[in-house]
């Protein structure tokens, strides 16, 4: 193992990259682009939407033995986050024979390109695909192609070629990286902290500026609670999705940024009294792959919370200290009752997520304060989770709300309701007064009357532009009675029997 300073070093197709006197937000596509040649890569929206910058970043498994990979939208993810990591791009598929990759090859027959802009992140999102479902089904595929945007072909064609590509054999759907692996194992970076004569932790930069700007990427809790101390105003990175918009759209040059995805604890998951712990860098796909039979409605809901290259970098705990009044996410979290274990120095505590919020983009972290971990429940016996999104498209759009429900019947009547919602207010919340309507009642004695009562007398009436507030508070009460309506116990044997 070896360290080099003030240079990113990754892998690409079988050489080490060295990255000397970049910018800290040089992003991954315009490093491509501009200083490597490869122009393969395409810059469409530069915010995430189109899928034409698409690459695949790969890292070690657990055993050292293979190197697994994500779709990321280069457009968006930092250089310096790629220090210690492989880059796959449309170009990297070339086989060392000169063959083309099986899903290139069949875009090709089945005419599955025109124009071209989009066809390589077309190409990295499917090869993604198949370097873990060799077999995929039409659904999965079309999920795969939901952060990517094709105005000439249609995507029939497309998910042919898929389908073509996937009657090869397996093997030669994989990615040809066997020369990549010594290479990530030579410049991966220390995992414990370094230390002054004084006992004090140094965190190395990746980079740093002659006026002291920096970009650090730290592999313990302990070396990102110290930072933090010393820089209470940095800008904490993991899936850059939302600091990729603002260096892009805003041309925002954060002095000291702290990227938290090497941090060996906060890319855990463990499962304790009766809850689920999860670390503050577990992406938003590894949280729906953990829910999805727990919470299938969470998981729904997830799925369509922007698209694969989004959902395999963004984290749910950058979501939750987003605070954005429409995130997905929180409305799921806030009806399960999950909680945030909160970090500063050496001291934690745990605060209800219904708590946190304490107005738009606002909420209680103190100076130098993080999320280290989100605390999720696990279901009960006879408990109950139903959620749902409404949006204008189906795929890849902002919420006009989002509805979830928990509860449990108890002799026919609503028992520890939880209800939240997104959209209808400054922040994501809980909703008491529509819950006090549940709590005790049976199915049959809510109504809409009360519901909508309920919801004029909880949020402010405000347009918006994604809804009216007319709109949205007919969503609101109307999702939550459809939710209701399918707990009676009538309507469940009437569906069953349909």
């Amino acid at each position: 193992m070896s360290q080099v300073t003030n240079t990113v070093r990754f892998v690409l197709d079988g050489k080490i990259v060295e990255a000397v006197g970049v910018r800290r937000t040089t992003t991954v596509l315009d490093y491509l682009r501009e200083d490597l040649h490869r122009t393969g890569t395409k810059e469409g929206c530069a915010e995430g939407d189109c899928g034409a910058c698409v690459v695949l970043v790969g890292e070690l498994n657990a055993t050292g033995t293979q190197v697994e990979y994500v779709p990321s939208n280069s457009c968006m993810q930092l250089l310096p986050s790629l220090d210690g990591k492989s880059l796959k791009t449309v170009e990297s598929l070339k086989r060392a024979d000169g063959t083309l990759h099986p899903v290139q090859e069949a875009m090709a027959t089945c005419f599955g390109s025109q124009c071209g802009f989009c066809t390589p992140g077309i190409v990295m999102s499917l090869t993604g695909l198949v370097q873990t479902l060799p077999n995929p089904l039409r659904t999965q595929i079309n999920d795969a192609l939901s952060g990517n945007l094709c105005r000439c072909t249609g995507y029939k064609p497309i998910v042919d070629a898929t389908l073509q590509a996937c009657s090869t054999a397996p093997e030669q759907l994989k990615i040809e990286d066997q020369k990549d692996i010594a290479l990530l194992k030579e410049i991966r970076r220390a995992k414990v902290p370094t230390f002054s004569l004084d006992g004090d932790i140094v965190v190395q930069p990746v980079l740093r500026t002659r006026k002291g700007n920096e970009f650090v990427a730290p592999a313990t809790v302990e070396e990102v609670a110290d930072y933090l101390l010393q820089h209470p105003q940095a800008t904490i990175v993991a899936g850059s999705t939302e600091i990729g918009l603002q260096v892009n759209k805003q041309f925002v040059r954060p002095d000291h940024v702290l990227y938290v995805g090497n941090v060996a604890e906060f890319k855990t998951i463990t499962s304790k009294n009766n809850a689920w712990t999860i670390g503050a860098a577990i992406s938003l796909t590894m949280v729906q792959e953990l829910v999805s039979k727990a919470y299938p409605d969470f998981a729904e809901v997830l799925r369509r919370f922007g698209s694969p290259p989004i959902r395999s970098t963004a984290t749910l705990a950058g979501n939750i200290a987003n605070g954005s009044p429409i995130g997905d996410s929180m409305p799921c979290l806030l009806a399960l009752g999950a909680t945030l274990i909160l970090r500063r120095g050496s001291k934690t505590r745990e605060v209800a997520l219904e708590q946190f919020y304490t107005g738009m983009k606002k909420n209680v972290l103190q100076d130098s304060e993080f999320i280290e971990a989100v605390v999720i429940p696990q279901p009960k016996s006879g408990s109950k989770f139903r959620a749902h999104k409404i949006s204008k498209r189906f795929d890849q759009d902002i919420s006009a709300t989002v509805c979830a429900l928990s509860y449990e019947l108890v002799g026919g009547k609503f028992k520890n309701v939880k209800l939240a919602f997104n959209g209808l207010s400054p922040y994501p919340s809980r909703a008491p007064k529509l819950e006090a309507i549940l709590e005790g009642n049976t199915p049959t004695g809510v109504t809409n009357a009360a519901l909508d009562a309920a919801v004029t007398a909880s949020f402010p009436a405000r347009d918006g532009l994604r809804a009216s507030w007319a709109y949205r508070a007919l969503l609101a009460r109307n999702l939550v009675m459809q939710f209701v309506e399918e707990s009676s116990p009538t309507m469940s044997t009437a569906k069953e029997a349909a």
